[in-house]
Order: structure tokens, then sequence, then C-alpha cells
């Protein structure tokens, strides 16, 4: 008899025994594929992190060279002056126009005294609140922050939410070399300034200037200031065209973010920055703490599945190996009597294998049926898990760096909202951009890991258990019986 048709009629004889080893090989390969459809998931989600995770390449003043310089100067005139260095904006959109990069927002810096409007005043204590005088301020600080971008919409402070329009527009690009700019709510309202209106500043060098400036836009800023100083509050910082500030430095700007459209590429394109940079005065420094908090969970759900696949299948090869073993010695008389009758032990081992090739296509069609279910399940709980250690971890330590300038962090006035705030904002940004859930499906490929897996499972517990057939002479087990 054919021994393809013997292992037919052995399950079919044996039910009992042939349901066993089928609710067996169906939790194996059930686990299996939730492990391979897990990791699958987990490496998609990956690729999607590096996408969407946002790493900046910042390009900012090196104050240690901007000091350097100072003190050499101050040496030979004794007089210590600091100059700001630039790079022209050439430079930076040729930077900014990078295959790798998504957008770009030059920032520029000023400071200036308020003179048709009144400025918002945060005091502490019993000293309260309120107005101050567009003039009160010292000559060389200012009482207004003006924060030139390219774009408001592409500073921090808009993308984490703090800073919301409320009134009117978004500075944008096509703002360039104009006076439009965006107030806060707060100080709109003290003002009477409403959107399209015209207000006048100051500059705070030597002939005080005035600048007329028409507002296109009121924003509301979410942040406070505990200092009692002019320009320390947020209310204070009015934003406006990056070209703006630049006065007596047209076509230059000396910091611009640069926002990566695949955080992998972030060496290479901080290399290639430098580059076209090319100037010793300058720092290009990189900031992807978001993509590297967004991106452990994935890698720690990754490296689980993976066990998990491979502790699965290792099990579940010694548990078929021993239960074939068994099986074996049950058989004896049966595996005697074929070899006696001139049957190849080669043959036999191939009804083993043939009878549980046929165990394992009906334990895969449980297990697509199964598999994802359970899969979705324990990857879901494992990236919920993982990105709760992930919060925890992040919220318990210092922080990182703050962006090295990130755009809409001021520098002088209104700084109050770097710092720690960036450090937050980049938590908060990453903890709204995080996978909630995995995309858990059984692909084609996932099919065929499984059925490859379940090939291996089985073959390698038939060669475990064909050392004791091999070893078997008909003589033996017929005087044995």
């Amino acid at each position: 008899m054919n021994y393809l048709k013997r292992s037919t009629l052995y399950l079919t004889h044996k039910k009992g025994q042939s349901l066993l080893l089928l609710l067996i090989m169906s939790a194996i390969l059930v686990f299996v594929l939730s492990g391979i459809i897990i990791q699958n998931a987990a490496v998609s989600a990956t690729n999607s992190v590096t996408k969407s995770a946002g790493t900046t390449i910042s390009v900012s003043v090196n104050r240690n060279k901007m000091f350097s310089k100072m003190r050499s100067s101050a040496s030979k005139s004794k007089t210590k002056t600091i100059t700001t260095p630039t790079v022209s904006n050439a430079k930076l959109k040729k930077a900014g126009s990078l295959s790798t990069v998504a957008y770009y927002n030059i920032t520029n810096t000023a400071s200036v005294n308020a003179s048709s409007f009144d400025t918002v005043s945060t005091t502490t204590g019993s000293q309260g609140g309120g107005m101050m005088k567009g003039g009160a301020s010292g000559a060389s600080t200012g009482n207004i922050t003006i924060d030139g971008v390219s774009s408001t919409k592409l500073t921090s402070s808009f993308i984490s939410k703090e800073d919301k329009i409320v009134s009117g527009r978004n500075i944008t690009t096509s703002d360039a070399n104009s006076k439009n700019v965006v107030i806060e709510k707060e100080l709109a309202s003290s003002n009477g300034i409403k959107v399209g209106d015209t207000i006048t500043v100051k500059m705070t060098t030597s002939g005080k200037k005035s600048i007329k400036l028409k507002v296109v836009g009121i924003y509301k800023a979410k942040s406070t200031s505990t200092s009692s100083m002019p320009g320390s509050d947020p209310s204070n910082t009015i934003y406006t065209s990056y070209t703006l500030p630049a006065t007596g430095t047209e076509g230059k700007s000396s910091t611009v973010t640069y926002t990566l459209s695949n955080s992998a590429k972030e060496k290479s394109t901080t290399k290639k920055i430098k580059s076209i940079i090319n100037s010793s005065s300058f720092s290009v420094s990189s900031n992807d703490e978001s993509y590297q908090q967004l991106l452990q969970p994935m890698k720690n759900v990754q490296a689980f599945a993976k066990k998990i696949v491979w502790l699965v299948a290792i099990a579940g090869t010694i548990i078929l190996g021993l239960i074939i073993i068994l099986s074996v010695r049950t058989r004896q008389r049966e595996i005697g009597v074929l070899v006696s009758l001139g049957e190849s032990k080669m043959h036999i081992i191939g009804q083993l294998f043939s009878e549980l090739f046929v165990i394992l296509i009906g334990a895969m069609v449980i297990a697509l049926l199964l598999g994802n279910f359970v899969g979705n399940k324990v990857g879901n709980q494992l990236l919920a898990q993982q990105q709760t250690t992930s919060v925890t971890s992040t919220s318990g330590a210092n922080g990182g760096p703050g962006g090295g300038g990130a755009p809409g962090s001021s520098q002088t006035g209104g700084g109050m909202r770097g710092g720690a705030m960036t450090t937050q904002s980049t938590t908060s940004s990453a903890s709204k951009k995080a996978l909630k859930t995995l995309n858990t499906s059984i692909s084609p490929s996932s099919v065929i890991k499984l059925g490859g897996m379940g090939l291996v499972i089985i073959a390698l517990a038939v060669c475990v258990s064909a050392i004791s057939i091999l070893r078997l002479r008909p003589k033996d087990i017929l005087i044995g019986e």
C-alpha cells in the first residue's frame, strides 16, 4: 500500500490522536502568525514614524566663536563689541531645497519699543498687572520682541498649538519684504487693535526710527510669564516676516530650522547642510528627540514579536518531537511489520511527515482565522505598555536639547517660552503623533512565512523521531512483541 494512503487511513482511524495534534499545531501556528503580523505591523509603523516624527536640523550662531571674536577685538581696540554673524538667505534656501527636507523656517529676532500702543506688563505679588506705556522701556532692550519667520504655521509654538490664530491669517512666505505682522490677542484687545489696523514701533538703535506695521492676524498665546520685565510677557511678541528684523543685513539671516521628511536621513542631511553653509561661525545641530521617543516603542514591539516567533517555534518543535517519539513507541509493531515486508524506512518517515503535513494544513486554516484577532490584541496591549514606559522615562528625565533655536522660540524679550517649554512641546508633539493602535493584518507574505515556519517545525520534529525509527530492526521488534 502506498505510504501516502496509509497516512490518510491512520489519521481517520486515530481520530482522537489526530484531533489532539491538530489542536497543538493550531496553538503553535496561531502564536507564530501573531508574532509575524505584529512584527510586520511594527516595521510598517517604524517606516511611518520616520516620515511623521518631524526631526529638525537647526542652523544657528556659534556662540563660542562669536565671543572668541569679541575677546579678540577687545584686546586690540579695548572696546567689547558683539557682532552677530549672518549667512545669505540664498544658501539657506539652497539647503531647504534638499530632497530630504520637508520644509524650513528662517527666523530673525529683533527688539523694539512700542510707540502707538501700550505693552502688556506681568507683575507678581500684590502689585497686580496692567499696561505699560510704550516708551517706558530702556533704549537698548526694547519692550516688544519681533519674531521674524518664514511662516508662523511652521514655528514650534504654532505646531504644538501653544499659539493659534483667532482672527485674520498667518504670516506666510508671501509676506517677505513686507511690514505685515501678527500680534497677540491680549495685546490687541488691551489697545483696541483689530485686523487691518496699523501700529507703530521704534527701533532701539540711535535715531529711534519709527516703523509702521500692518496687522494681518491676531493669535492667542497659551504660555504665560512669571517675570515683571516689560518684554517678557508672551503677549508682547509680534510675528512678522524674517525679512523685517533683518534691517541692515538684508538678504541674510542668523537662524533657520529644517524639518525632515524622513528622520532616518538626519545624519546625511546634516552633513549636506554643513557643506552648503560652510561657515565656522555657525553650528548645525539636529534634534531627533521626538523621533527617538516615537521609534523606541516600535523597536521594542518588533523585538518582542521576533522573540515570540522563535520561542514558539522552538517550543513547538520540541513538543511535536516528543509527541511523535511517543507515537512511534506505540506503533513499533506496525513499523516492524512494514519493515519486515520490505517497506523502506524512509517511506515510513515520509508517512509520519505526510500525517503531520495534513494536520499542518488544517492548523493553518485555524491560525488564519484566529491569528489576526490574537495578534491585534497582543500587539496593541504591548504597544500601550511600551508607550507608557516611554512617556514615563521621558517625563522623568531632565529633557534633551530644545531644538537649538527652534523656530518661534524667542531669544530675547519673550524668551520665557524657550528652554523647558520647548522640551515639553517636543514631548507633547511626540505624544500626539504616537501610534495608538497597530495596524495588524494578514498579508500574503505572512501566510508564506507561516507555511514555511510550519514546514520547518514538522520537519525538525520528524527528524528527531526518525532517529529511533532508523535504529529499529524488525527481528528485535517482533521478538519483543
